[in-house]
């Protein structure tokens, strides 16, 4: 057996083991890239622990991404791939702010959906995409399990969906009131509050910057990193 040989198949079940831990393919099995590709799938999972059977992208596993992305010097930018369901507020707010103020060129996909605390992640990058056949559903915030009835615990509730709401119009040229509107809009969604934004309802709301899938994510991404 060749040095060569004994090289790929010892490299090869490294990259397999990457694959199932984390989602990712780190400089492509082998493939030497100047930039970080991150996918965020399923439900974004925040302090409980998900079911098994529940897709799930883990935020402790992301933060140490972000934080690579920001110290490697060989990295020049980021591409996020969303494709989420949503998920937990906290958690996703976590990660929208650390994409947020990395230094360095950020670009996101929206496939499929970027829905609920998707939105953040998504307007978070300096640049955003979304397939023309993706959607995002803008609603309030939700909760699940005990709710003490008090009124301490809505205004905690207003004030998260205001954190929500101002991270949106922060990092997008959306509106507020635009956003508040669509978010408790009434008869969009069968039995639920809230709004189904398509590709193009998106970008025309101004929540999303463009129309386009991977090739134009990618073109975005080297000319901001190349200083075009």
């Amino acid at each position: 057996m060749s040095e060569e040989t004994k090289d790929k198949n010892v490299e090869q079940p490294e990259a397999i083991a990457l694959v199932k831990e984390w989602g990712m393919l780190q400089n492509g099995l082998g493939f030497k890239s100047d930039y970080q590709y991150i996918p965020i799938i399923g439900c974004i999972e925040g302090h409980s622990v998900l079911p098994s059977e529940t897709k799930t992208t883990k935020y402790e596993h992301l933060i140490p991404q972000l934080i690579a992305v920001e110290e490697n010097p060989e990295i020049k930018g980021l591409l996020l791939v969303l494709n989420t369901v949503g998920g937990d507020v906290e958690a996703g707010l976590a990660l929208a702010e650390l994409i947020a103020s990395l230094s360095k060129p950020t670009v996101s996909l929206v496939i499929g959906g970027g829905h609920s605390i998707g939105i953040p992640l998504a307007v978070a990058a300096d640049y955003s995409f979304i397939a023309k056949s993706a959607t995002m559903t803008m609603h309030p915030i939700r909760t699940s399990g005990t709710l003490i009835n008090a009124e301490s615990t809505f205004e905690y509730m207003r004030r998260t969906q205001d954190r929500v709401v101002e991270f949106i119009i922060s990092h997008s040229s959306a509106s507020r009131e635009d956003v508040e509107r669509k978010m408790n809009q009434t008869g969009n969604i069968s039995n639920d509050v809230g709004t189904i934004l398509f590709g193009e309802d998106a970008t025309e709301m101004g929540v999303i910057d463009s129309i386009g899938g991977l090739k134009e994510a990618l073109i975005k991404l080297r000319e901001m990193s190349n200083g075009e």
